[in-house]
């Protein structure tokens, strides 16, 4: 089902530019009317059920014109005006591809569930989880992101962390960012898909991910539930081939029921005696919660040691856990090029 969408303004430069770029990139997602003249905008409208308008403010609309079921949005020179008359705004001047995004974010909001196609494909989840913490888990699991795109795959690095942020190694634009996500989890939207989408931004490396939440306090509010309603998704949506998932450590149910749902699960640690100690205590409460629920995660799970150091560090081989890497510190860098560092690295093929 494509989005229905009517483009007004005076501005015939623009139009032209907007709905030729629009159609050339996402002809597959919008129907697009292209007017000049508000009278004959309104009766296709109402003609052709379009779903969303998007006025320049040089029209004088009668709202009560707008047909039922038809959102109307103003098309603003400000970034920062949100609201306009009354109604929403947006403002023009922005790329096609954000422009895209706000009809994507203003069609999900819509209460009636919209059937959507895809291929699933064959995603493959790898979850990066710190056992000690302080290991680098997060550094690590962006890296791996990287090294993925770099090899053409289209990835998605999901921070789910309750103090994570994807914005320590990843930029992109978008007016978006995981508090919308969540509030879309909270809301139970029938268009969560529509919603992710409108949501996701790219970095230059071509990592795709969300921003991190306006505050710590949003993420608090993502139960187990969102968790693993927003996984599936993902997973299902068929957009992306790997999902690099960053989420914190636990043992808990709810924990291990997401964590099932890797094909791979890092544990990172850094070999000293205090992160030994409770990789060895994390393993043996796992062998114990397979033996009594019957699961097997333990064979997905690989170790990598980041931040090791020959003369003060140590491996732990009494495991049935596999070791994947050992990795040196990186000293006086940026997380950012402690991550670009990371990524050239040669493990990550044994991953996925």
């Amino acid at each position: 089902m494509k989005i229905r969408v009517a483009i007004l303004t005076a501005d015939i430069k623009y139009l032209e530019r907007i709905t030729n770029i629009l159609n050339a990139r996402h002809s597959g997602n919008l129907e697009l009317y292209s007017f000049t003249d508000s009278k004959i905008a309104l009766n296709a409208a109402r003609a052709s059920k379009i779903n969303i308008i998007f006025s320049d403010t040089t029209f004088d609309i009668d709202y009560a014109s707008i047909p039922n079921g038809c959102d109307f949005v103003w098309l603003v020179d400000q970034n920062d005006v949100e609201i306009f008359k009354g109604r929403k705004a947006i403002c023009r001047f922005q790329t096609v591809d954000l422009f895209y995004k706000q009809i994507l974010n203003i069609y999900s909001e819509r209460q009636e569930e919209i059937i959507r196609h895809y291929s699933v494909g064959n995603c493959k989840t790898v979850a990066f989880l710190s056992v000690s913490g302080g290991t680098g888990a997060s550094s690590l699991a962006a890296a791996a992101a990287i090294n993925f795109a770099l090899q053409g795959k289209k990835v998605l690095y999901l921070n789910i962390e309750k103090l994570g942020s994807s914005d320590v190694f990843f930029s992109g634009e978008g007016p978006f960012c995981m508090s919308d996500v969540i509030f879309a989890l909270q809301s139970k939207n029938a268009n969560l898909s529509l919603k992710l989408e409108s949501c996701v931004k790219q970095d230059k490396s071509g990592v795709y991910f969300f921003s991190q939440a306006k505050s710590s306090l949003d993420m608090l509010e993502m139960s187990s539930e969102h968790h693993m309603k927003l996984l599936l998704e993902l997973m299902n949506s068929g957009r992306y081939d790997v999902i690099i998932l960053d989420a914190d450590f636990c043992l808990d149910s709810e924990s291990l029921d997401l964590f099932e749902k890797a094909s791979k699960i890092v544990w990172v640690a850094d070999g000293s005696e205090t992160s030994n100690s409770k990789l060895l205590r994390a393993y043996e409460a796992l062998q114990v919660i397979e033996q009594n629920k019957e699961i097997t995660l333990s064979g997905r799970i690989g170790i990598i040691y980041n931040k090791f150091s020959n003369k003060t560090c140590k491996t732990l081989n009494n495991l049935e856990l596999k070791s994947i890497a050992g990795i040196p510190r990186y000293e006086h860098l940026t997380a950012k090029k402690v991550v670009e560092s990371l990524s050239k690295l040669d493990f990550y093929s044994k991953l996925i």
